[in-house]
């Protein structure tokens, strides 16, 4: 077996790209923490929200030139805890948090947000996110200081630990509302910690040229659009790099970018080389920063380059790899292998400039079993198709998939990659309330499904700004509740091991 499928075989799990390794340096920008500290929320909720932050925070590289952190509370009188500059080590930041009161009182956050924005780097404020921790409950007219920062570029995220008003969040938030807005039991808010963290890290990728997209002839390079398309062109520089020994005959060569773009690729370049880049801007633009990156073009190869798993379900997912020619006898330089790595945004859906030379046809062979033992079954999707459905999984299992290329010339190469299929999480079946008198109700509910653990049953009287809960296990299917009003709102939802199922919720007529 070839050794690089041994080493790959031997790994977990697939882990989203930005682990805390890989985090330190990814970042460069300002994060403004929005806290609600008022007497709404209670103490041990208080308590896991700076737990939150501090989890949040810990992977950072602070001070000026990487993160900077700001903490306002919300309370009768709100006031900044801490501004951008205060501190410079996580040490120091782990031990403000801790150390973090609590201010009770009103939900004042409109005067809250008025503090935020005096806290606003300026001028030339690096990107800046506000993280707005909130139970939802009255938190007053926001959506004018709210309008006012995102126009200034703040980008909004918020975490709402109580059932809050959804439409007044979904308008604050900054998009995509599906990962920038966060429902989310207080009890289970470490849940949502690296979802968080990726959306900041997002935001606040480092303003420096990028290799996208790496080739042994081409390599796509991207950075985020630094002037308008209106105020003129920049220049982006490259050739190969002469410390790296001779160079090779290519003279320095110089493409004209217009203000509003975001990435180029460069052809023609040598394998195995290593070169330069860098960004000029027009002497008439003034732009505070220098753009420039080195990379070395991969040597010539055979097979996928890559392999990634997405699309997954209890039964099935999709397996995806880059595609790669196998060798053609040319005089024009070899077709780029593309090579994605880690990047920070969306590399770009096609290429500006066609590869003169057409890849021969390789066919590709997908194998894939249960671990440890199973099974392997096959499937063969058609040349330059770059990815495969794998059906009829068993959920809550880990499987072994291999991307085999087989060329024309009898070569092959493959890559390996593990999967976990996720567990299935049924909704629950029936729910049921029975009222036996005067604020005495019977809840009565069905589930379904293996892995079931338990059941959260919470409730809510009309006059009462909060729900209340109760864990249950998975063996109860009924509780009375005492003192209900008429109208109140009980809801109950499924416990699995991974993650709460779909509830249902109904009315008490008491």
């Amino acid at each position: 077996m070839d050794p690089l499928r041994i080493v790959l075989a031997l790994c977990a799990c697939l882990w989203p790209t930005c682990t805390r390794g890989s985090v330190w340096d990814c970042c460069e920008g300002d994060v403004l923490l929005l806290l609600d500290s008022s007497g709404s929320i209670k103490s041990h909720e208080f308590s896991r929200m700076l737990g939150f932050l501090s989890e949040i925070l810990r992977p950072f590289r602070l001070g000026r030139g990487h993160v900077r952190v700001a903490l306002v509370l919300v309370g009768t009188e709100p006031r900044p805890e801490f501004k951008l500059d205060t501190y410079d080590t996580q040490i120091s930041l782990q031990e403000a948090l801790r150390s973090t009161q609590q201010l009770g009182g009103d939900t004042n956050t409109e005067p809250a947000l008025r503090v935020v924005q005096s806290l606003l780097a300026q001028p030339e404020a690096p990107p800046t996110v506000l993280l707005w921790l909130t139970d939802g409950v009255e938190p007053g007219p926001v959506d004018g200081p709210m309008a006012e920062l995102r126009r200034v570029g703040v980008s909004v995220l918020v975490v709402s630990i109580g059932h809050g008003n959804y439409q007044l969040m979904r308008r604050v938030v900054t998009p995509p509302i599906e990962t920038h807005l966060r429902f989310v039991d207080v009890d289970y808010i470490s849940t949502i910690t690296q979802d968080l963290r990726e959306a900041i890290i997002e935001l606040l990728r480092a303003e420096r040229l990028q290799v996208c997209v790496l080739g042994s002839s081409s390599v796509v390079l991207q950075w985020r659009p630094v002037f308008g398309s209106d105020l003129g062109t920049f220049g982006l520089h490259y050739k190969p790099d002469p410390s790296d020994g001779p160079a090779h005959t290519h003279t320095h060569t110089t493409l004209t970018v217009p203000g509003d773009s975001s990435w180029a690729e460069l052809t023609g370049l040598w394998p195995d080389t290593a070169y330069i880049a860098w960004l000029v801007p027009d002497h008439s633009i003034p732009y505070r920063r220098n753009l420039s990156v080195s990379f070395r073009t991969l040597p010539e190869r055979f097979g996928p380059a890559s392999v990634t798993v997405s699309d997954l379900s209890p039964g099935g997912l999709r397996v995806s790899w880059s595609l790669v020619q196998s060798p053609v006898q040319s005089t024009v330089q070899p077709e780029q292998v593309q090579s994605p790595v880690q990047i920070p945004f969306q590399c770009p859906v096609q290429s500006p400039v066609q590869s003169p030379v057409q890849p021969e046809p390789v066919q590709y062979r997908v194998e894939y079993g249960e671990i440890p033992s199973g099974p392997v079954r096959t499937v063969t999707p058609p040349p330059h198709q770059s990815s495969a459905l794998l059906t009829q999984l068993r959920p809550l299992t880990k499987y072994l998939i291999t991307v085999t290329a087989l060329h024309s010339s009898g070569q092959q190469r493959a890559l390996s990659v593990r999967a976990c299929t996720p567990e299935v999480l049924p909704p629950l079946a029936d729910l049921r309330l029975t009222s036996l008198g005067r604020g005495l109700v019977q809840v009565d509910w069905q589930g379904q499904g293996a892995g079931l653990l338990g059941y959260w049953v919470s409730w809510k009287n009309e006059d009462q700004p909060l729900f209340s809960s109760v864990y249950l296990p998975s063996h109860t299917l009924s509780t009375r509740l005492t003192h209900l009003s008429h109208g109140s709102r009980v809801c109950v939802s499924p416990v699995y091991r991974s993650a709460r199922g779909e509830g249902l919720c109904c009315t008490a007529h008491t």
